[in-house]
């Protein structure tokens, strides 16, 4: 101490008595996320307060940003964040001044990382981190230190609350979550930027701590069960919107394209017993039809007698013949007597007409009794 207090006291009495201004002493950068501030210490001077003048070189020349300023310090955050620059800074008094003295400034490299900014929100068993790399000063809200360097990562430290045992894992995200913590527990954690490249680490941000909540995991059975029945009602539902459809579907086509009725006599036959059987009884099965000759006799001496002039009569076949099947129905049966019938004209009597129309009848009747039989 005594040292140094006679090591100024010489270089006072050094510069009274050479008429010169000390430079200034201890010339640094404090830059962090590229806020540059140029600082010095003010040297020793007996005559009264010195000023000071900072510059940095840009393009063969060298640029004013604080011309006899009486603080110790200059803002250099216009400056680019790429290459290098030379900054100096020199002590004036009156119209005297000290030399200059030169630093050199490497942005990239010689600006420290500040503290992320981190949020943490506890869930069942776990933490959820989100991280904000620092934000750079004299830029938009947005334009953050991981958009200027090209590899950036996050070192993320937690340990319980009350315990030195620290853990440490990296993060490549500005998201992450840490699992499997013991519920109903509180964690603390900190952050810090690093840059695997350029093997730079940051600044650490402040412990931030947090309680994990109760296990809320869902067990597996429930969730099965609640899978069935969600199936279940699904189907449910389906089948009662098809019904629904397959109804209103019948009922738009009952009213739009009603079903013919059947007539009322044809409702009268189908409500008879007998006759409704006859769709339901199986085919009747073709009886044997038994057929007989017919001949036809007529008494020619007797009408010949009472009429000589009478040709007239009703003469069939006298040898035997052919039987003829019939097997229509009755119409047929008068159509084929039509045809054995003579028809009566002018030269036969109306006597004669009627006895063989009593011959006709009895004929048919036992034709019609055959055919019954």
């Amino acid at each position: 101490m005594a040292r140094s207090f006679a090591c100024w006291l010489g270089g006072c009495l050094l510069a009274s008595a050479l008429g010169t201004v000390p430079p200034p002493e201890n010339v640094r950068m404090n830059s962090v996320n590229f806020k540059n501030i140029l600082q010095w210490d003010s040297p020793a001077f007996p005559k009264g307060n010195l000023t000071f003048t900072a510059q940095y070189h840009s393009y063969k020349k060298f640029q004013e940003v604080c011309k006899s300023i009486a603080s110790t310090e200059c803002d250099f955050s216009s400056l680019s964040k790429y290459g290098d620059h030379t900054l100096r800074v020199r002590a004036e008094f009156a119209d005297e001044h000290s030399d200059w003295v030169n630093i050199t400034f490497y942005p990239l490299d010689d600006t420290v990382i500040g503290p992320p900014l981190v949020y943490i929100e506890a869930l069942a068993d776990s933490l959820q981190m989100r991280f904000l790399a620092p934000q750079i000063e004299n830029e938009p809200y947005t334009w953050t230190m991981r958009k200027i360097y090209d590899s950036w990562a996050y070192h993320v430290q937690y340990w319980k609350n009350g315990t030195d045992k620290k853990f440490e894992i990296t993060v490549q995200y500005d998201f992450e979550i840490i699992k499997n913590l013991e519920p109903w527990t509180t964690y603390c954690i900190r952050v810090r930027g690093f840059l695997p490249d350029r093997n730079k680490t940051g600044k650490w941000s402040e412990p931030a701590c947090e309680q994990t909540a109760e296990d809320e995991t869902t067990p597996s059975w429930l969730v099965a069960c609640i899978l069935i029945a969600s199936v279940f009602v699904v189907f449910l539902v389906l089948l009662g919107c098809f019904v629904l459809l397959w109804y209103v579907y019948k009922k738009t086509k009952y009213i739009f394209s009603p079903r013919n009725s059947l007539p009322q006599h044809l409702k009268e036959f189908l409500g008879h017993p007998h006759n409704t059987l006859l769709f339901f009884s199986s085919p009747l099965s073709y009886e044997t039809e038994v057929f007989d000759k017919l001949s036809v006799i007529t008494e020619n001496a007797e009408y010949s007698k009472q009429d000589p002039g009478d040709n007239c009569s009703l003469e069939a076949p006298t040898g035997p013949g052919p039987p003829e099947l019939l097997s229509k129905e009755k119409t047929n049966l008068v159509e084929y007597s039509n045809s054995i019938l003579p028809t009566s004209d002018s030269e036969c009597g109306q006597h004669d007409h009627l006895n063989n129309h009593q011959i006709y009848n009895s004929q048919t009747v036992d034709l019609s009794r055959q055919l019954k039989t």
